[in-house]
């Protein structure tokens, strides 16, 4: 049979992976948690402390966030039952919705099944019309930084763009983005332009500011100017005094926001904030939430709940003990011998290793004294740039910290990095 042959070709690509010592497919499922501070993951009757959670503040152990999924479960159901705009749309979307555009100082929001499916929805509507009886000017030009995330990537890629209606600057460059828009103006009537807040490999951020300055100065070359949409899953409560991630800290706000609800805030979902009029068209164009169920009537409760705390004097207590937890970790990693790969404020702290194949016997040789721990490693960063991503929570403790150094300075002597 002719499949036989393409199920070969697919069997040689699995193998590739394997030896090039970046496979995924071999998850640790986790049974249980234990019930300390920082809580423990039992895989195999065995506890493992987690390094490598985008749980940034350890909310998916909040008793508040548990009591209002179960809450809103007993009376709503454990799902949706269709699409927003048949009979899948429940008050507590909304109540998210008006919090999560309220947390970011926006008229409205869009709640999605997940930050993956917003990226794809925002880029493509509004890059390109919804059908061909569309008016929206598909005569667009859209810039990306070089090292933006997958689904930004596979957003671009879907709005089926020419050669050179799609272009990248070089990462966190404004310089490069300049040169970009200098060079394209008279041939296009808007530009979208497209980043990352925190970019999630090495835990560095996109500076909106400088890249606002650019697209002012070149904002009236476009006949319908320049529009950002920035992605900051790893920035929205992990980064910045309140949790508002990478706006807070650069000082300038995109004019889509995608942010997740399944990292910072422990919970499941993704969303974008925008002005109203932006909003009002994505409910009307964004295939991906028309077409697709939302989160559960449990899991919205959750997250209102956890951005309800996050926007308090806890929440705020929260950040500063990761923002120390954070602090302790650099200095202790330096004191130890070990070289980050980035100088970050973030909670993602990349440790260069170099190997793909060390930073596997790392990973390994961890997991047997009990960590989870995760390596970036080529085609994702460069070769020879291959890491070990350490990642922080306001729930680990101080000890929590000291002892996973202690290990992980033993684990990389066993395997001869130190």
């Amino acid at each position: 049979m002719s499949k036989e042959k393409f199920y070969e070709s697919l069997k040689n690509e699995v193998k590739r992976i394997d030896e090039s010592k970046t496979s995924k497919r071999f998850e640790n499922l986790i049974e249980d948690f234990t019930d300390d501070p920082s809580p423990r993951a039992i895989i195999n009757g065995k506890k493992y402390a987690i390094f490598n959670s985008n749980d940034y503040l350890g909310f998916r152990h909040h008793p508040a966030l548990k009591k209002a999924e179960h809450d809103a479960t007993e009376r709503l159901g454990t799902g949706p039952g269709a699409v927003r705009f048949i009979s899948g749309s429940f008050k507590i979307h909304r109540q998210l919705e008006k919090k999560l555009a309220e947390f970011h100082g926006r008229d409205d929001a869009i709640v999605f099944s997940s930050a993956f499916a917003t990226n794809l929805a925002v880029i493509f509507s509004l890059v390109r019309g919804q059908s061909k009886d569309s008016l929206i000017n598909s005569n667009t030009l859209v810039i990306s930084d070089e090292l933006n995330h997958r689904s930004i990537i596979d957003g671009v890629r879907l709005a089926n763009l020419g050669k050179d209606e799609k272009l990248i600057f070089k990462h966190r460059d404004t310089d490069s983005l300049s040169q970009q828009l200098e060079a394209n103006i008279g041939k296009f009537d808007r530009v979208v332009v497209i980043s990352d807040g925190v970019f999630s490999m090495l835990g560095a951020y996109q500076d909106l500011k400088k890249v606002r300055e650019v697209m002012d100065r070149y904002d009236s070359k476009y006949p319908e100017g320049i529009f950002l949409i920035v992605d900051d899953c790893h920035g929205i409560a992990a980064f910045g005094k309140t949790g508002r991630g990478c706006e807070e800290v650069s000082g300038a706000k995109a004019d889509a926001l995608v942010g997740t609800l399944g990292k910072g805030f422990g919970v499941d979902g993704g969303y974008v904030v925008s002005d109203q009029v932006v909003i009002d068209y994505l409910r009307e164009s964004a295939a991906t939430y028309i077409y697709s169920n939302s989160i559960t009537p449990g899991c919205a409760a959750a997250a209102l709940k956890a951005v309800e705390i996050l926007d308090s004097d806890e929440g705020r207590k929260m950040l500063a003990n990761l923002e120390r937890n954070i602090s302790l970790l650099k200095t202790e990693l330096k004191k130890n011998g070990f070289t980050l790969a980035a100088d970050s404020s973030h909670p993602i702290q990349p440790v260069l290793i170099g190997d793909p194949g060390t930073t596997k016997k790392i990973i390994d040789e961890m997991y047997s004294r009990g960590y989870l721990l995760s390596s970036i490693n080529y085609p994702v960063v460069p070769k020879g740039r291959d890491e070990i991503r350490v990642q922080l929570s306001a729930a680990h403790t101080e000890q929590d910290i000291i002892d996973f150094v202690k290990a992980f300075t033993a684990g990389a002597k066993v395997v001869g990095v130190l």
